[in-house]
This record gives structure tokens, C-alpha cells and sequence, in this order.
């Protein structure tokens, strides 16, 4: 992890995928953003997360995607949970926690989350549509599980409303980008110290 930039790049590689990922916490006013995962619909999101997060992000990811889009999915936010969790270090002095609600044309999505060591999911989405395009709209869940698995992030995301898949999980992705750019950030009453009565997250 580098102490000026919070800079982190990681690979995992399985019998069904291979993922690197590489992550700049504080980027520069305007961060490079570079996806390739072979689905064009994760691109989409992967870059629209990075955008509203702040950071540059670079995603390079193959798979067994004559299967299904489920183990590249999965393990892109694998990969990428690892990878901000890399880049935190001991996350003394961050933010921790940040909510926000996204609107997206008729959808509108709360997400609220703790980077606190502790990964649990709680994702209450009545997702209209299976599919969108050729993406299952259920890997949207698989993504969020394998990120906060890794990053040991416990995240809250609730559809308020929505009537489009594609309307709502692009307010998913954006809204845990915001939320997450909140997060990460120094918070000055912290001092640089690690933001849990405990002393340690």
C-alpha cells in the first residue's frame, strides 16, 4: 500500500477465472478508469461505480463466460473488495461510514454501509426483470456478496422504487460508489486514528 496515494493492485486466478484489479483510493481531479471483463453490461457498472467513487480503478477480467457471467461477477468483486481493503491499510483515520440515496429515473436506491471488518449483506431488491440483456440481474447480489465478503464491508442496499432492472442496478452500483468515495475518506476529527471505540476494526 503506498502512505501518499492508497494505492493497491491484486490478482486472483481460479480454474474459472482471472481477475486483476488495481485501485487508487485518492485519485487525481480526473482518475483513470479502465474496465475489461468481457461483459459488456459489468463494464458499464464497473466504470459507473469508479466515476461516482472517486477513485481510478483498472479491471482486467476472463472467464468461463461460455457458462454464464456468475464466477466472473463474483469473483470481479471478489478481487475488488481485497483490493480496497489492500489499500486502506488499517483504515485509521477514514470516514467509515456513508449512506446515500441514488436516484435513477423511476428508481430510487438507499445504500448505507460500514467498513468495519465485519462483511454482511443485506440486499432487499425486488428485481423486476431476470435479465438485462444477456446479464442475470440476480448477479448483481453475487457481485455485492463477494465485495463485501472481502473487504469485510457490511452493506445495506433497499429499493425504495424502481420498475427498470437495468434503471435500478445502475443506481446500485453509483449509489455504493458515492457511498464508498464517502467512506474512505480522512475524516479531520479522527486525527488519523482508527475509527472504532475498540482501537482496531
Amino acid at each position: 500500500m503506498s502512505e501518499l496515494y492508497r494505492t493497491a493492485i491484486l490478482a486472483r486466478k481460479t480454474k474459472e477465472t482471472e481477475v486483476t484489479v488495481e485501485i487508487t483510493l485518492d485519485a487525481p481531479s480526473e482518475p483513470s478508469i479502465r474496465v475489461a471483463t468481457g461483459c459488456g453490461f459489468l463494464n458499464h457498472m464497473l466504470e459507473l461505480f469508479a466515476f461516482h467513487s472517486g477513485f481510478a480503478l483498472s479491471v482486467d477480467a476472463r472467464g468461463d463466460t461460455d457458462v454464464d457471467y456468475h464466477h466472473l461477477t463474483e469473483d470481479a468483486g471478489i478481487v475488488l473488495g481485497q483490493c480496497i481493503k489492500e489499500a486502506l491499510g488499517d483504515a485509521a483515520g477514514i470516514t467509515r461510514y456513508a449512506s446515500v440515496f441514488l436516484p435513477m429515473d423511476e428508481a430510487l436506491v438507499l445504500i448505507a454501509l460500514d467498513i468495519c471488518g465485519r462483511a454482511h449483506l443485506n440486499y432487499d431488491v425486488a428485481m423486476p426483470a431476470p435479465k438485462v440483456g444477456d446479464f442475470d440481474t440476480e448477479l448483481a447480489q453475487e457481485f455485492l456478496l463477494g465485495l463485501c465478503r472481502s473487504l469485510g464491508l457490511t452493506l445495506h442496499v433497499k429499493m425504495m422504487y424502481g420498475a427498470n432492472a437495468h434503471h435500478i442496478i445502475e443506481a446500485i452500483f453509483k449509489g455504493l460508489g458515492r457511498a464508498l468515495g464517502a467512506a474512505v475518506k480522512p475524516d479531520p476529527a479522527r486525527r488519523g486514528a482508527v475509527p472504532s471505540s475498540k482501537g482496531s476494526l
